[in-house]
């Protein structure tokens, strides 16, 4: 066949990776040729010196030889990013949740009525989270819908994979009366309207990348009408969702009191727990509401370093895992105080180690902590790449046949910190682990989406 056939790869990347396909199993995918063909899926993971490795290799558009010290890893999935709080990124974290929204967040994201602003921030937002190896993010916008687009219109200019939603909230008491939609119903029109305007601004583009997502900010700012409507508007468009789900003791309790069953029972009850819909947070969800969201296919995007300062308890991650829950990882920027979901790994690594051990040492230790609560870096790895993707239900976070290519390429050799290959002490789990816990934007030299490169 022609070079210009079919079955011509479009990229070949040589080398060594690092992949967590399950919570608890690391692949080194040592010397391997990674064969990714036109539409951005992985059509082969062979050794480099067989046969159908030098095929590819030969007729490949494009062949990328890694260097030494540079292993490539699946492409990040940040399942909660608020887009518009992306200017308050490390501030305001001494306040509880309920004054952090008003005092700092919702006179913020008022201001993304103006375009200028809006765009100002999304142009620099996106591409520094896809500096960050960050290849799909799920973002809540503001309330506005050419704000929301414009988010949108960043994402496909990046080249990043993301769900973008307007953010729907109507609540008298939840919410500041100069920042909220009006009534319920035009709360669903907007949402509606900006659906559909995400959708045309991909087809325009030709992309799947960008898709829109329906998105309550959480029930204290929903009246139960809008809540009602956004579930059907979900139904009808076949459309995501995502929100927040018992993420403190004041969010938790809050909805007890007013819906008189939990958060995920009432999201249900409103038709906003859905095949890959993302519940964000979710330190506070008992078993039964664990054993509904796994039933119905929804997941939770755990954001150890946001939960630290607005949560009140710890995500119990083995627990979700165990009971079949989807679990992937999320910055919660601006409530996390860092961009990149590498560093999430290390957090959500140490909070489990807390939750197991306990931390009041005035209490036994024998029952201070949850025991069989901790994490590894693989696990936390899984999280961040499939963990999110099978949570979202996008072939993504693996490298393996069917699979798109969304990855990074980290240079430890280049590295100016304390990320360091040492002869005869580092074999290759020893490496992820430190790429894990030490890399920084600086060290990751090379992102592709739907084997793109998009840095």
């Amino acid at each position: 066949m022609s070079l210009e056939g079919a079955d011509r790869p479009a990229l070949v990347v040589v080398g060594t990776g690092h992949h967590a396909p399950t919570p608890d199993a690391l692949e080194v995918l040592d010397d391997v040729a990674i064969v990714v063909d036109h539409d951005g899926t992985i059509t082969g993971v062979h050794p480099r010196t067989s046969d159908d490795a030098r095929t590819a290799i030969e007729r490949a558009a494009e062949v990328v030889r890694l260097a030494p010290g540079q292993r490539v890893l699946p492409g990040l999935v940040d399942l909660h990013v608020h887009a518009p709080q992306w200017p308050q990124l490390g501030t305001g974290l001494d306040l509880p949740l309920e004054r952090w929204l008003f005092e700092y967040t919702f006179p913020l994201e008022a201001r993304y009525a103006d375009v200028a602003f809006a765009e100002s921030v999304y142009s620099h937002l996106v591409p520094t989270l896809v500096s960050h190896g960050t290849t799909t993010s799920v973002y809540y916008s503001s309330v506005h819908e050419r704000a929301t687009e414009l988010l949108a219109e960043q994402c496909l200019l990046a080249g990043q994979r993301a769900f973008v939603g307007r953010v729907a909230m109507d609540h008298p008491e939840g919410t500041p009366d100069w920042y909220r939609d009006a009534t319920a119903t035009d709360g669903v029109d907007a949402s509606a309207r900006s659906i559909e305007a995400v959708r045309r601004l991909a087809a325009s583009e030709g992309s799947t990348l960008v898709q829109p997502i329906v998105t309550p900010r959480f029930i204290p700012a929903c009246t139960d009408d809008l809540l009602r409507g956004l579930g059907e508007l979900a139904v009808a468009t076949g459309v995501r969702v995502q929100t927040h789900c018992s993420e403190s003791d004041w969010e938790h309790g809050y909805v007890l009191d007013r819906c008189g069953v939990s958060d995920t029972e009432a999201l249900a009850g409103f038709g906003l727990v859905r095949p890959h819909a993302v519940l964000a947070h979710g330190d506070h969800l008992g078993d039964d509401d664990l054993d509904t969201i796994a039933s119905i296919g929804a997941g939770v995007a755990h954001c150890p370093l946001s939960n630290a300062y607005f949560a009140n308890a710890v995500f119990p991650v083995r627990r979700a895992l165990a009971r079949g829950v989807h679990v992937g990882l999320g910055t919660d920027i601006a409530g996390g105080a860092h961009p990149g979901l590498l560093s999430q790994c290390a957090m959500a690594v140490t909070a489990s180690r807390m939750l197991d051990d306990g931390v009041d040492a005035r209490e036994d230790a024998a029952s201070r902590g949850v025991a069989g609560s901790r994490i590894d870096t693989v696990t936390a790895f899984h999280l961040a790449t499939a963990g999110g993707g099978d949570a979202l239900g996008l072939p993504v976070g693996r490298f393996e046949v069917g699979q798109q290519f969304d990855a990074i390429v980290v240079d430890v050799d280049a590295a100016r910190d304390g990320l360091r290959r040492w002869d005869g002490i580092d074999d290759e789990p020893r490496l992820f682990e430190k790429i894990v816990r030490l890399a920084s934007a600086a060290d990751i030299v090379t992102v592709w989406v739907a084997g793109r490169r998009v840095r």
